[in-house]
């Protein structure tokens, strides 16, 4: 938890051909370990998930949905999973497109699944600190989408800046199978 609250306010930058992409994060979500149901090693280790288990430091990016990139950063030593999925970006320099949301930023920033494995302070891609972010700016709720998850679905480790206006939607609650729903008011 402690990683993902440290990456608020640092800049992630993508050296690309075309010019530097630089984007603020302003949201987090942590994922730590093989006990937590919402984290991708909760399986144990796979080939997706071999490089969570390497050294901090690197990429893991990975499809969702069958249409999103999603970038994570590696972040327990070698041998221990655990990943910090950055959420949201606040534009900085170079990026068109929304960036609020994690498949929106990967999208404007340029990165895909050949980011996968990539380490952040050698290659194409780079963590830089940049403003500090005091513990009354932070705001943490429990993380987005990993109902599946059960009771870790609840823990607050998805972390974003307070009224940051780059910061993704909550989704709303959707209704259970069979609750009545509210009949939309015509005009």
């Amino acid at each position: 938890m402690e990683v993902a609250q440290r990456l608020l306010g640092g800049l992630l930058v993508h050296h690309h051909v075309d010019g530097d992409r630089i984007g603020r994060i302003v949201e987090t979500e942590a994922y730590r370990g093989e006990e937590d149901r919402a984290c991708h090693a909760s399986k144990g280790r796979t080939a997706r998930t071999e490089v969570m288990y390497g050294p901090p430091g690197h990429a893991y990016v990975y499809l969702i949905y069958g249409m999103y990139d999603l970038l994570n950063v590696v972040t327990w030593p070698e041998g221990e999973p655990a990943a910090v999925l950055i959420r949201a970006l606040e534009p900085v320099q170079g990026l068109s497109g929304r960036t609020d949301g994690p498949g929106r930023l990967t999208r404007a920033m340029g990165i895909d699944r050949s980011f996968n494995r990539a380490d952040f302070s050698t290659g194409l891609l780079s963590l830089r600190p940049d403003r500090e972010v005091g513990p009354e700016q932070i705001v943490a709720t429990p993380r987005i989408g990993v109902d599946y998850a059960g009771d870790w679905a609840q823990r607050p480790w998805r972390f974003h800046i307070r009224e940051n206006p780059h910061v993704s939607r909550t989704p709303r609650p959707r209704p259970k199978a069979g609750a009545p729903t509210k009949a939309p008011s015509g005009g």
